[in-house]
C-alpha cells in the first residue's frame, strides 16, 4: 500500500488542523492505521492509531482529548483532527499502515512521506 499524507502547515497556538492520509490499493480496509510524529532532534513517537474497521482508537497521553483519528474506508483515507494545538505539537507527522493495531513503529510496514506541522505562538 502507498500512503500520501497532507494537510500540514503553520498554525497559531490554540488553532486546529486536519491531516489526511490517502492510501492506494484495494486492501486499505484490512490495515490498522497510525499517525506518528517526529520533532527536530527527537525520535519518532506514536500519536494515534485506529483499527481496520474504525471501531477502536488509541492515543498518546500528550494528545488525548485534543486529537481525533478517524477513517473513511470508502475513500481509502485516514484523518487526524488536531485541536488546541501547542508548540510542543510541532513536528513532521507521518501516517503508517500495519497488519496489526499497534502503538509501535516497528509494527508498521508502510509509511507516508510526512507532512510538517508548525505551531507558532
Amino acid at each position: 500500500v502507498q500512503l500520501q499524507a497532507s494537510g500540514g502547515g503553520l498554525v497559531q497556538t490554540g488553532g486546529s488542523l486536519r491531516l489526511s492520509c490517502a492510501a492506494s490499493g484495494r486492501t486499505f480496509s484490512s490495515y490498522g492505521m497510525g499517525w506518528f510524529r517526529q520533532a527536530p532532534g527527537k525520535e519518532r513517537e506514536f500519536v494515534s492509531s485506529i483499527t481496520p474497521s474504525g471501531a477502536s482508537t488509541s492515543y498518546a497521553d500528550s494528545v488525548k482529548g485534543r486529537f481525533t483519528i478517524s477513517r473513511d474506508n470508502t475513500k481509502n483515507t485516514v484523518y487526524l483532527q488536531m485541536n488546541s494545538l501547542e508548540s510542543e505539537d510541532t513536528a513532521v507527522y507521518y501516517c503508517a499502515a500495519s497488519t496489526y493495531w499497534s502503538r509501535y513503529t516497528s509494527s508498521y510496514g508502510y509509511w507516508g512521506q510526512g507532512t510538517l506541522v508548525t505551531v507558532s505562538s
